[in-house]
């Protein structure tokens, strides 16, 4: 089963004052990374909160306030565009204008940006408005995630059952709503007084059992786009019943009243972000000391296969503590724009996913973008492995999505890899 599409504002993330420093939010146990040596505590690679002046609460009213206004323009930017809850075209509607499918894009963004404010700075916001309005935003943002991340995963899987198929698959690729043949092979005419080359056996068996694996992996094909297209459409199904619920509604409701009044608390003027910040800061090295870097840090992570064949649909036990990371580095990331006083919708360019680049440290966002594609990466593997236990599939279907797992495995260290080198500010050697 895929992983759910978890944002920094889960309700299981925790809720309450934040955490003081040391401690993990959602960490997985113990036993997760037990089998690794621990590696030296690094720090992150961005200016530390205690680094930048002093910012009282106006700077976290003003910021909450501009993510506010982002979604609601947002908003209406997507009511506008008549298109569905990702940005894509409704039913008998033309291509929306250029531009408008990125509002659901921002819409999530906006959320994702205030619920993830409220969790680092709760303590200087009315508690019951915080702790109300931070499951609210988390809803949204992963109902209206869920459609999109069933295509991405869908297009990633068939891209790479195309590349992994060789030049010589004769199966079309399907991309969205379309399908692309691969161009015939043509042999060039042998030169004037050559002579001609007839084939040799073993080359013909070759291309027999060549034939046999794009058959299984045009199966496979077939088998994946039948599973996540029915979960995309009912991705998009229940996004348009949020998008039309009266709990969309009172959220939408909320985030109004935010854009001209943030709710902080009478003794929360004079309080400095600073050492609320350092503890998102804290947490996030903390998290990153107990990840196994040092396996990591070789291309190929053997004990990674312990649980390669584990009839357990559960997601792999190494991946958890990874994903904590991604958040609690977006964490990081948003109180770091919070203390920079920077509307984070309007600053630099797009980073992985979507995300604009703030004033965040470049080996920031990179980390990050690393543990985008480790999500990615992850979750497509679990989407093969759950293809595989299919009954009743030909055993050439079968073998097709084992090498398609095990290629999205190896994605998942190429990027794990990519992370503990981006973070401890090293270059990665080419291959």
């Amino acid at each position: 089963m895929a992983q759910q599409h978890l944002e920094p504002t889960d309700p299981s993330a925790g809720s309450g004052p934040p955490a003081p420093p040391g401690t993990v939010p959602g960490r997985g146990t113990p036993t997760d990374v037990a089998v690794h040596t621990r590696a030296a505590p690094a720090s992150v690679p961005a200016t530390p909160a205690t680094a930048l002046a002093a910012c009282d609460a106006e700077v976290l009213a003003r910021y909450l306030r501009a993510q506010a206004t982002e979604f609601l323009r947002a908003l209406r930017q997507h009511r506008e565009s008549g298109t569905g809850p990702n940005g894509t075209p409704g039913p008998h509607r033309a291509a929306p204008p250029p531009g408008h499918g990125d509002a659901a894009l921002a819409l999530r963004r906006a959320a994702r940006r205030i619920s993830g404010t409220l969790h680092t700075f709760q303590s200087l916001l009315d508690t019951d408005w915080a702790e109300g309005m931070r499951p609210e935003l988390a809803w949204l943002s992963g109902t209206l995630a869920m459609e999109h991340a069933y295509a991405s995963r869908l297009e990633r899987l068939l891209d790479a059952l195309h590349r992994l198929s060789g030049p010589a698959a004769a199966a079309p690729r399907a991309v969205g709503d379309r399908a692309t043949a691969p161009a015939p092979t043509t042999v060039p005419p042998p030169a004037p007084g050559a002579p001609s080359a007839s084939p040799a056996p073993a080359p013909r068996v070759a291309a027999q059992d060549r034939g046999n694996l794009t058959v299984g992996a045009a199966k496979a094909g077939a088998l994946l786009d039948r599973q996540l297209t029915l979960a995309r459409t009912r991705a998009h199904s229940s996004a348009l019943q949020a998008l039309g619920s009266s709990r969309f509604h009172a959220v939408a409701d909320k985030v109004a009243l935010l854009a001209s009044e943030v709710p902080l608390r009478p003794a929360a003027a004079p309080a400095d972000l600073r050492p609320l910040a350092a503890a998102a800061h804290d947490r996030l090295t903390d998290a990153v000391a107990a990840l196994p870097l040092v396996a990591a840090g070789s291309p190929y992570n053997a004990q990674a296969l312990v649980h390669g064949l584990s009839p357990d649909p559960a997601p792999h036990p190494q991946d958890a503590p990874w994903h904590q990371v991604r958040l609690l580095l977006r964490l990081h990331r948003y109180a770091v724009e919070v203390l920079a006083a920077t509307p984070a919708g309007n600053t630099g360019e797009a980073a992985g996913n979507g995300e604009p680049a703030g004033p965040a440290d470049v080996r920031l966002l990179t980390a990050g973008d690393a543990l985008n594609r480790h999500r990615d990466a992850s979750e497509a593997a679990a989407a093969a492995a759950q293809a595989a236990r299919t009954p009743r599939i030909a055993p050439a279907t079968a073998y097709a999505l084992g090498v398609l797992h095990a290629d999205q495995r190896h994605e998942v260290e190429a990027a794990r890899y990519a992370f503990q080198h981006c973070w401890r500010g090293t270059p990665v050697r080419p291959a």
